[in-house]
């Protein structure tokens, strides 16, 4: 199954890290590193996240929970869809 992210989620990931980096650049390196290859086992377990009650389509678009974070993505025939990624203290439900 393909990997695809959104330009929001590239954006999401650029400013996540940017943020930690601020405080402690090495930090900001690791939780990039790990939540890409969290990210990437998506594609093996599409179903790992739990559905997103006010999306448009409910049974495709889910949020995964990694830590502090949170991946909401769309689950496709032949791709899985990286919609937005954010910590969990951000309120992103505006985000469907």
């Amino acid at each position: 199954m393909k990997l695809v992210y959104s330009e929001e989620a590239v954006v999401d990931l650029i400013h996540l890290r940017a943020f930690i980096a601020e405080k402690d650049p090495s930090a900001a390196a690791r939780v990039a590193a790990e939540l890409i290859a969290r990210i990437e086992n998506i594609c093996l377990f599409p179903e790992i996240g739990r559905s997103v009650p006010l999306a448009p389509e409910p049974k495709t678009v889910r949020d995964a929970v990694f830590g502090k974070y949170i991946v909401r993505y769309a689950t496709h025939a032949e791709a899985v869809v990286i919609l937005r990624i954010w910590h969990h203290y951000e309120n992103r439900e505006q985000s469907i």
